[in-house]
């Protein structure tokens, strides 16, 4: 994979969102080198003219320091809406990291979003602002299955950044999305992650755009047997899967003394609290950004 980088100026690096789980969001790169075949970020080539395929490309952004940031105390900035604060390259360009370091002190409710456990280089930072909260995107806990859908650090790296964040007394979330249909483990993953984490927030795998054909096409050649249900759920619409999903979670979640809440908006939880399970799964009631560009 060749891989274009380039810089851009950018007026803000803070987009006002209504996302379920924050105020605005923060997107210190455009495009993603994680190259999630999966990922619904890529509708934005629509707006950036990207030629590149999706993942072959990175914007980095430069902007002007924040000026009053205490303004946002209060508010709730979600890192990584549309790419992964701590892609690969975060570890020579640093944008995430000194937007954190505009930010301290600010006031502000941290947010954070990735794959990747280059987070744990900047738990300094981190630790300065209160109640913060790092969220690990894990929807299997097979590596190959990992290898096939995208190109960010192993499960394992993943779920040892977690533990390594929650012994710091960071706050952290195990978000399981997307959820495939007959391949993601939901309850395995929980239960591997429950000591570790506040939060678990669940999303169902929603497919649209250009990758429904690439993932429908992955089902066939390495999922056969699931090809049908997959025809079901995405071509036909039939909800049925996730509706039945949805009572055998709420069912395991009651017998193993867990919270099961459809909506989640309060950073203050205990933190030694069992995790709070938050289902995501009806994308119809998650507003989108107002600007529908949150890059």
């Amino acid at each position: 994979m060749s891989l274009r980088i380039n810089a851009i100026e950018t007026k803000s690096i803070l987009t006002k969102s209504n996302l379920p789980v924050s105020d605005y969001s923060v997107n210190p790169y455009v495009g993603c080198t994680h190259a999630c075949k999966y990922c619904y970020a890529c509708f934005m080539k629509r707006f950036t003219n990207h030629p590149e395929p999706w993942g072959e490309f990175l914007d980095v952004k430069y902007w002007q320091p924040i000026k009053h940031p205490e303004k946002y105390a209060g508010k709730e900035l979600f890192f990584g809406s549309a790419t992964d604060p701590y892609n690969p390259q975060e570890e020579q360009y640093r944008r995430t990291r000194t937007l954190l370091e505009q930010l301290k002190g600010s006031g502000i409710r941290l947010s954070i979003q990735t794959k990747s456990d280059l987070v744990l280089r900047d738990i300094d930072l981190i630790k300065t602002f209160p109640n913060a909260r790092v969220g690990f995107s894990i929807n299997t806990l097979d590596e190959s299955f990992k290898d096939d859908m995208d190109k960010a650090v192993s499960i394992a790296r993943r779920l040892s950044a977690m533990k390594k964040l929650h012994e710091e007394g960071i706050r952290t979330v195990c978000f399981i999305s997307p959820i495939f249909p007959g391949i993601t483990d939901v309850k395995a993953i929980i239960e591997r992650v429950k000591d570790m984490c506040q939060w678990v927030w669940l999303e169902n795998l929603n497919l649209r755009g250009s990758y429904k054909a690439v993932i429908m096409d992955y089902i066939k050649e390495k999922y056969p047997l699931l090809l049908p249900l997959y025809q079901e759920i995405y071509n036909r619409n039939d909800r049925r899967y996730w509706e039945m999903l949805d009572a055998e979670l709420k069912k395991y979640a009651f017998e193993s003394g867990l919270a099961y809440v459809t909506n989640e908006d309060s950073m203050q939880r205990d933190f030694n609290a069992p995790p709070v399970i938050v289902n995501f799964f009806y994308h119809e009631q998650i507003k989108k950004s107002r600007t529908h560009q949150p890059f």
